[in-house]
């Protein structure tokens, strides 16, 4: 039965436990939809106690995910429906709550961001962040389209996140040691070829209101480089010059606004080119990497809390930050972990705001070659980028881990000495 709808209900899919909570404290009563095979029953219990229901369906299932969150919001008479997790199903929720009258945005904008050919192609036609680029529908296609390109020249997967099947190509030789990683990684395409941007690389997180784009701070980004350009750290602010803040700015609010983009957080990549700004990627999302937390150590900006807020209608408050925040990434040597210490003297640092390492004895710690198979961060607080810089350092040289091949050790290490 179609209940009527109410303006305080709303319907979540994939939320992180603590955006349910937020919401409920913004005065919501939540509907929560999770895939059970993509968090363990712990996190599932967290999202549970704070939801009106969690329900439970697998993502890949496009046909089902669709039908449950339409009945689902029908049946309880949501007023909003958002999709804040992972963008690959992301756009068919937004089409169904599009054609309810019960979503924010139009599926086609959010498309539009999170689709990497999508928009560069957009930017392209509309003479903003230019970049040279081919797409290749398949794996096989991708070396015709480098060539037309040119090396060097960087490959990506269209709609794939997490810097997964991402690679500087020197020469088609390079080809070979990618394809084996994208079929390793089960990606099939289509995939996006683009000039090598160079220059510092940031990230833009911002909130939009009623269209209107609140750019909530530039992050500063530090990634492995070449080959696959995983994150190893992040600080925010970014130590930026009054016109390059500007600038990527404009740039990313231009973005948006070619998108038509009415509402919610993005996440947006960029090059400082000598060129100018150059877009890299977006998604109509939050940042990950704990960005949302490095924004609220830094000023005081909950942007998580802030996006329900503005959703029950408040202003988005002013941004002014105070201090610095950052996140370094640990990288230990790949193998068997037989031992760790030093996890709980790092905690108990008073700057230490949070620290994760997911490794137990006789776990694999696995090559880092994306975000996902990093082994833990941990986020700070200081009062310069060189504070925040030698405070990550001493938390890296204070865990240690003793890992082994199978039938040879391997000399301890700590996170610092693995990454040089």
């Amino acid at each position: 039965m179609t209940q009527p709808r109410n303006a305080d209900r709303l319907l979540m899919v994939m939320p992180y436990h603590q955006l349910v909570r937020k919401a409920v404290d913004a005065g919501f009563r939540v509907w929560s939809v999770w895939d059970p095979s993509l968090r363990d029953a712990g996190y599932l219990r967290e999202v549970a106690r704070h939801s009106e229901e969690l329900l439970f369906v697998d993502f890949s299932d496009e046909q089902a995910l669709c039908a449950l969150v339409e009945e689902t919001a029908l049946a309880h008479g949501v007023g909003h429906i958002l999709h804040l997790g992972s963008e690959s199903s992301m756009v068919p929720v937004v089409r169904v709550a599009e054609r309810l009258g019960l979503s924010p945005n139009r599926a086609e904008s959010v498309r539009l961001l999170n689709d990497k050919a999508a928009t560069r192609e957009l930017l392209n036609r509309n003479g903003v962040s230019p970049v040279r680029v081919a797409e290749a529908a398949r794996c096989s296609e991708v070396y015709e389209a480098a060539r037309s390109i040119g090396f060097p020249c960087v490959v990506k997967p269209a709609r794939s996140a997490g810097s997964r099947g991402v690679a500087l190509l020197h020469s088609p030789a390079d080809l070979v040691g990618w394809s084996d990683r994208i079929e390793a990684a089960g990606l099939t395409g289509p995939f996006v070829v683009e000039e090598y941007l160079r220059g510092p690389e940031y990230s833009v997180e911002t909130l939009t209101v009623e269209g209107q784009h609140h750019v909530v701070g530039i992050t500063a980004k530090e990634t492995s480089g070449p080959p696959c350009f995983v994150e190893r750290g992040h600080l925010h602010p970014a130590p930026l010059p009054g016109a390059d803040t500007a600038a990527v700015r404009a740039t990313v609010t231009s973005l948006l606004d070619l998108a038509d983009y009415e509402f919610g957080p993005a996440h947006t990549e960029v090059i400082l080119t000598a060129d100018g700004p150059r877009v890299v990627e977006s998604q109509a999302r939050l940042g990950g990497d704990r960005i949302p937390l490095l924004v609220d150590v830094a000023g005081g900006f909950d942007l998580e809390a802030v996006i329900f807020r503005a959703l029950a209608g408040e202003e988005v408050p002013r941004i002014v930050p105070g201090r610095y925040a950052a996140v370094g990434f640990f990288e230990f040597t790949a193998g068997i972990l037989t031992s760790v210490t030093g996890l709980d003297e790092a905690r108990a640092l008073p700057w230490v705001h949070a620290l994760t390492f997911r490794f137990r004895p006789d776990d694999v710690l696995p090559p880092t070659t994306d975000s996902a198979s990093r082994h833990g961060h941990v986020v700070v607080d200081a009062s310069s980028p060189e504070e925040a810089a030698a405070r990550i350092a001493v938390v890296r040289n204070t865990i240690r881990a003793e890992v082994r091949r199978a039938g040879a050790p391997l000399p301890t290490a700590t996170p610092e000495e693995a990454l040089r």
